[in-house]
């Protein structure tokens, strides 16, 4: 366009209407994706939870027992991979720590792991579970080491 015999440049720009469609196209793939992700990183967590109980401190608990000549004692608890033990003669034969330094003792829900040794499942080793997403102990969502009837 010309005026006055200079050329004006036109401002190309989007209008209200292109603008809307794209939030409305943004809003739709969001309402797709977001429920998608969120599940995922649910079962992510589940099976995060179940491989530290079935695997994770398996080894720990089996080398502390090996060195001490018994698991933790359920008043130990877990933090006895971790921390030596006060009384000197225990505190000689500890060898750890049998976890790596920073390892948490919580499931992926910042809840604290539940330990029993002897265990009431398995009474000869020791119960380990998580009280799961919900963190209510005792009910379906439980995460354990030992077969749930």
């Amino acid at each position: 366009m010309k005026r006055n015999g200079q050329r004006v440049a036109r401002r190309r720009a989007f209008t209200l209407l292109e603008v809307l469609m794209v939030v409305v196209i943004i809003g739709i793939l969001a309402a797709l994706v977001v429920p998608n992700l969120f599940g995922t990183l649910e079962g992510a967590r589940i099976d995060t939870a179940q491989s530290t109980i079935t695997s994770g401190f398996n080894g720990a608990l089996d080398l502390y027992r090996l060195h001490m000549g018994h698991y933790p004692t359920s008043d130990e608890g877990l933090t006895a991979l971790v921390e030596k033990p006060d009384d000197d003669e225990e505190a000689e034969l500890w060898r750890g720590p049998y976890l790596k330094q920073g390892t948490k003792l919580a499931d992926p829900w910042n809840n604290p792991f539940i330990y029993e040794s002897p265990g009431e499942y398995n009474e000869e080793t020791y119960d380990l579970s998580s009280a799961g997403p919900n963190g209510q102990e005792g009910d379906d969502d439980d995460i354990t080491n030992w077969e749930k009837s």
